[in-house]
């Protein structure tokens, strides 16, 4: 007999079941009517929202505290995204202690980009499937918006494939992370609005104050790091030059290194991605790999894989 699909829970339980699942990812769905590729728009809410946000700044003003606030954040999470839920958790390309990789892991949770497990299973996913059909947010094949942020407000975006990060699984701290993602960028954002409102009082000459430290230093500032951060998935495979001949689109764009810290040179990490350097040639700023090699300095990561010679020897130029 053929299955009979289950009837829709009413709005208001499914509203409730998502409220729980914002909180808590490993909640169960009570209602999987939706098409896994399909935008949960229940879902999406906090991420729409934090956009909305962004419009307060008519409001609460612009200072210079408030604007270096937002840039280190920037800079900050941005490094934590490329060196450790890139290069580090996706790819293993250095080595690092447990301490200093819970570290970051949590630096990275404060970008709202989910936790380093969901991260890591679905950018190896991207990799195993580039540019085709199965690739989660291939511009060639579901065109712009769904790969720069359509793909993953879907149910099955939202899901992390457990399967691709057997290596980090076993790490209860991360599996915390990623169940509960939403806790780290709670935290930054009220602490945030507490340092606004402390500086408000003790130096009122700085003309910051809670608001203004929470719209420039979390929403604008995490918007901007989010929308850098996967131009890497709907421009770096559309706009660019290509080095080495790859079965994907990837291409290497210098606007785009500099925005994100090294990812633009994007066809010389698919050509090989297993560097912890992504910009091959001298003149090829890669800020992260910078960082990664300062932080070997002082002995926090160790083990940097370099570029292989027989990979530089098939180059064009």
């Amino acid at each position: 007999m053929p299955a009979v699909a289950s009837p829709s829970l009413p709005l208001g339980a499914r509203a409730l079941a998502t409220l729980r699942r914002w909180f808590d990812t490993a909640a169960r769905e009570e209602d999987a009517t939706t098409p896994a590729h399909r935008i949960d728009w229940l879902r999406a809410v906090p991420f729409i929202s934090m956009h909305l946000a962004c419009v307060a700044v008519l409001w609460v003003g612009v200072s210079p505290v408030a604007v270096i606030v937002a840039a280190a954040l920037y800079a900050v999470r941005m490094f934590a995204i490329t060196a450790f839920y890139h290069r580090y958790f996706s790819h293993r390309t250095f080595r690092t202690s447990r301490t200093v990789q819970f570290v970051f892991a949590l630096i990275g949770a404060a970008s709202v980009q989910r936790g380093p497990l969901w991260w890591a299973a679905h950018h190896r996913n991207h990799h195993r499937h580039a540019d085709t059909a199965a690739d989660p947010h291939s511009p060639g094949q579901q065109g712009f918006w769904w790969s720069h942020a359509g793909w993953f407000l879907t149910r099955e975006g939202f899901r992390t494939d457990w399967s691709r990060i057997p290596d980090l699984a076993g790490y209860p701290e991360l599996r915390w992370l990623d169940r509960y993602d939403t806790v780290v960028p709670v935290v930054l954002a009220a602490g945030l609005y507490l340092l606004g409102e402390v500086l408000e009082r003790v130096a009122p000459s700085l003309g910051t104050s809670g608001p203004q430290l929470l719209v420039w230093g979390f929403f604008i500032s995490t918007v901007v790091l989010f929308h850098a951060t996967v131009t890497i998935n709907s421009l770096a495979h559309r706009f660019g030059t290509r080095r080495f001949d790859t079965r994907d689109d990837s291409r290497n764009n210098l606007w785009l290194a500099l925005l994100t810290f090294g990812e633009g040179w994007h066809n010389n990490h698919h050509f090989f991605p297993g560097t912890a350097r992504q910009g091959f040639r001298w003149w090829e700023i890669d800020l992260t790999w910078y960082g990664l090699r300062l932080l070997a300095l002082v002995g926090l990561v160790r083990d940097l894989k370099p570029i292989p010679a027989w990979v530089l020897a098939k180059a064009r130029r």
